[in-house]
């Protein structure tokens, strides 16, 4: 998925009135290392190298390869982020957050950026051999609160922001078989457009995407009312939504619930990241689902001012909560707490493991400066790359 918005994907942070705040959280979560996705070996990259480069955004695909999203440029590594080299498409040359994408492997890649003269189109630039060569689209949807996705090197789906004011939002969702070469639309709730429906409500902010098949994806969002968790769900490839019930922590009837959508470790398992507001402050519940998203299991731990969350197995999972890494390896059963030996603060911008052991952070402090973090301990012990 991605996006980091892939990307790619939104999390939430605590504001001083104890509220959520939507920010974007510019790392997208790289897939276990398994068997069935091997630790690709490091290869030669034919392209310029970039020194130290300033990342917005990050996505891992396993130890030695990964992708990232600076200001100007779409770079990509083949040792663990040590060195990278410049793959941009031509002609792009601004990028940053406002650029939405997805990283499929270390092949396949799609970035798409909103038309400046009319948001609600763009242009989708797709590579398959690694960001040597770019396909460029003109899609019908922009740039802004967008979520892309793709299953596989054909099929995808993107959730299109058309707009958001007094806690509403309107989107459209599409999806293409083709690689993003062409974009078919299967809904949308905005009630300018021909054919809106609303089985996905306009009220409500919309966070997030997720699918798990060309059938079934769900949207998450917020809608600041009191005792409710803002979870649709499609069977039919987006036409038609309904709510997920989810039942929510006991003892919290009155506070205000947010999720940006499951993210999902196989076919089967996934977990649910909800931030919960309430007197107590912001915490984060943690659900999971075995039975590919049909229902959610409550797990035993709130985390207290919970933020980035990343599961990288169906055991193993991490969870940023402004000071220390909350850490599982038990499907978030139990947690145990690891004190990084960087003073992240305010400057973490968020967090990418690839397996229990190895993650990276990329931070941007109050002057602008960008850098990128790596671990092999977990969490305990990290060294800044590219100094």
């Amino acid at each position: 998925m991605k996006r980091i918005l892939s990307f790619l994907f939104l999390l939430t942070f605590l504001t001083a009135c104890g509220k959520l705040e939507q920010i974007p959280i510019p790392v997208t979560q790289g897939p276990t290392v398994s068997p069935e996705n091997p630790v690709t070996p490091p290869t030669n990259i034919n392209a310029p190298i970039v020194s130290a480069p300033g990342l917005a955004a990050l996505h891992m695909v396993d130890e030695n390869n990964g992708w990232g999203i600076t200001d100007t440029q779409v770079v990509r590594t083949d040792d663990g982020g040590v060195t990278w080299y410049d793959v941009s498409p031509s002609g792009v040359s601004s990028l940053g957050y406002a650029a939405n994408f997805d990283f499929l492997d270390s092949t396949h890649g799609w970035v798409m950026l909103a038309d400046p003269s009319d948001p609600f189109k763009g242009t989708m630039y797709r590579t398959a051999d690694g960001g040597a060569t770019w396909t460029t689209a003109s899609v019908p949807f922009g740039g802004g609160n967008s979520d892309i996705q793709f299953l596989d090197a054909n099929d995808g789906w993107v959730m299109a922001g058309l707009g958001a004011g007094a806690g509403s939002m309107g989107v459209a969702v599409f999806q293409t078989t083709d690689g993003g070469a062409t974009w078919t639309q299967t809904y949308t709730n905005d009630p300018n457009q021909q054919n809106a429906g609303d089985s996905l409500p306009l009220g409500g902010l919309k966070d997030g995407m997720a699918a798990l098949d060309m059938q079934t994806a769900w949207i998450g969002g917020v809608t600041y009312a009191p005792g409710v968790i803002y979870l649709y769900q499609t069977k039919d490839g987006g036409h038609t939504w309904n709510q997920s019930p989810i039942q929510i922590p006991a003892g919290y009837d009155q506070a205000e619930f947010e999720t940006i959508g499951p993210k999902f470790i196989s076919s089967n398992t996934a977990y649910l990241p909800v931030h919960v507001s309430s007197q107590n402050g912001v915490m984060l519940a943690v659900y999971v689902s075995r039975d590919s998203g049909q229902s959610w299991l409550l797990t035993p731990t709130m985390i207290p001012q919970g933020g980035s969350m990343d599961f990288v197995s169906a055991s193993d999972g991490f969870v940023w909560n402004g000071t220390s890494f909350y850490i599982t390896h038990d499907g978030a059963q139990t947690w145990t707490t690891v004190s990084p030996d960087v003073a992240f603060g305010d400057s973490f911008a968020g967090m990418d493991f690839v397996n229990a052991s190895t993650g990276f952070v990329i931070t941007n402090d109050v002057t602008g400066t960008r850098n990128l973090y790596k671990t092999t301990d977990g969490g305990a012990t990290w060294n800044v790359l590219g100094k």
